[in-house]
């Protein structure tokens, strides 16, 4: 295959994100400060825009959790953190040691609201010197107690409806487990906080391609008349990863890979990929837009479940050289588990720009290759003038959006070949960010974590799109309960069951290879 690469004539410069720099005092408090998600993610993430200068003047770290330790001992875990996990290396200590002195920690059992109001009286005691903040509340936590953290929480006073007049609420994915949790918890984030001041994060919108697709879809003027059903002949979706699931087996065991990749990012991509153009760059406009597209995607429901899905199980194999066990192999996996790591669905979106065209989306754990990505196929020309001699495998144009981990942009076209006949190849012309910007980029939580401070939620995700989503998983969960369709397996370092192939249907539609 040949390869046809865009290149600029100099590098871009890195976005300029200085101009998004918060202006009020932001107090931001962390539950579950110690936990692997603070430790790998928030931490360092603060660290990072502290040295680009992203942070207010204003600006101070509370840290909560059940572990008992005193202030010193958490400022050495934050910097901890920085030295091990920030995006920007080597560490300059002056920003650190500055960022240390703003870093504060309370032991806090979720479970004992004496605790909660002890916080509100350090929240009050650290805000003093800062001037009114706003209380960016994060929780680092297990999903499980979410709701006992806002309970507490408003009944502490320290809510968005009853605390301070800016305080907001950020929840990690899940959202819930059903439809029906899903709901309920959004009820009750509502009466705390106000849905306006509900932060749902899922980092996978603030990554730079995904962000990306909205950009290319709507200022190429080349492409977007073609983002229709008269040129799309299917879209595929993938997210391959090969790691297992890392110790977190309590946490698997209960979800599996629809509850959590398909029902949030997965279905995130989908909406913005077939999202109709949004009349404005806002929270409101772009988001009613993701809801309409989840919408009109078909449930799945009864035998179509068995037709348009796959579910499977990573077996004992080798990932690159390492010999792997299966999942029900791992430590905390019930022997005869039936929860799915790998599943592959084919959807149908039953609206005038996407009608007939298939939606295929796959995700799994221990599969051979790490990445993310979305492809656009078109439709193969009607007639071909050059003769099956001249094109024996001729490909159809795709788009490819790589959204890890080189991300980048493929478009991918049939060219003449350099030789005296007619002979048609297949050729790529490739955008890499690395290539074409200065700089690595924002990391997807910097960039998030930047919007929330300035209260811009254009990123997160609403209540009514949550439910939409979940409306789309429960009918699927509920005929997989019942046994069906069979759940399969794949070597651990393969591309997966064999049966996600059929979903393709088209003699000529493949996955994109891993």
């Amino acid at each position: 295959m040949a390869a046809a690469t865009a290149a600029a004539a100099e590098p871009l410069p890195a976005r300029a994100l200085s101009r998004y720099r918060p202006s009020e005092p932001v107090l931001f408090v962390i539950f579950g400060a110690t936990g692997d998600l603070s430790r790998r993610k928030l931490l360092p993430a603060l660290y990072d825009l502290a040295v680009q200068g992203l942070l207010p003047d204003g600006f101070a770290v509370v840290g909560a959790a059940r572990e008992e330790m005193g202030r010193e001992e958490f400022r050495a875990l934050v910097g901890r953190a920085a030295r091990e996990r920030a995006r920007l290396q080597p560490v300059d200590e002056p920003v650190l040691g500055d960022l240390l002195g703003r870093v504060h920690y309370l032991p806090l059992d979720l479970a004992d609201q004496r605790d909660f109001r002890r916080l509100g009286c350090l929240l009050e005691d650290v805000e003093r010197p800062l001037g009114a903040a706003c209380r960016i509340f994060y929780c680092a936590t297990p999903p499980a107690v979410f709701s006992v953290i806002v309970e507490h929480m408003e009944s502490a006073r320290l809510a968005g409806r009853h605390g301070v007049e800016c305080g907001r609420i950020v929840i990690e994915k899940p959202f819930g487990y059903s439809l029906a949790s899903a709901r309920e918890l959004n009820a009750l984030l509502a009466r705390a906080f106000g849905e306006d001041r509900v932060y749902r994060i899922d980092h996978y919108l603030g990554k730079e391609t995904v962000q990306n697709i909205v950009a290319f879809r709507f200022v190429n003027s080349i492409f977007e008349p073609l983002w229709t059903r008269q040129n799309v002949d299917n879209v595929q979706i993938t997210v391959a990863e090969q790691i297992g699931i890392e110790g977190r087996a309590a946490y698997y065991e209960r979800a599996g890979a629809l509850r959590d990749m398909v029902q949030n990012h997965l279905l995130q991509v989908l909406a913005l990929v077939a999202m109709e153009p949004p009349v404005a760059f806002d929270q409101v406009a772009l988001r009613d837009e993701k809801v309409k597209v989840l919408r009109a995607v078909a449930p799945l429901t009864g035998e179509a479940v068995d037709r348009q899905t796959v579910r499977a199980q990573y077996e004992a194999g080798s990932v690159g050289d390492l010999p792997v066990p299966g999942y029900r192999q791992e430590p905390g996996v019930a022997a005869d588990s039936q929860t799915e790591t790998f599943v592959a669905l084919r959807l149908a979106i039953d609206n005038w720009r996407w009608a007939g065209v298939p939606f295929s989306l796959r995700t799994g754990k221990r599969l051979a290759r790490r990445v993310s990505e979305v492809r656009i196929e078109f439709k193969l020309p009607p007639h071909v003038a050059f003769g099956p001699q001249a094109i024996p495998d001729l490909e159809p144009n795709s788009i490819v959006l790589r959204i890890q981990p080189d991300e980048g942009i493929a478009l991918r076209f049939g060219a003449k070949t350099p030789d005296l006949g007619m002979q048609i190849g297949t050729v790529d012309m490739d955008f890499a960010y690395g290539r074409s910007f200065e700089g690595t980029g924002a990391d997807a939580y910097e960039r998030l974590l930047v919007d929330c401070m300035l209260g811009d939620p254009t990123y997160f995700v609403r209540a009514d799109e949550v439910e939409a989503s979940w409306a789309l998983i429960d009918p699927i969960e509920e005929r997989w309960a019942s046994g069906r369709p069979v759940l399969g397996g794949y070597p651990a370092g393969s591309r997966g069951p064999g049966e996600a192939d059929d979903l393709l249907a088209g003699e000529r539609r493949r996955w994109r290879g891993l």
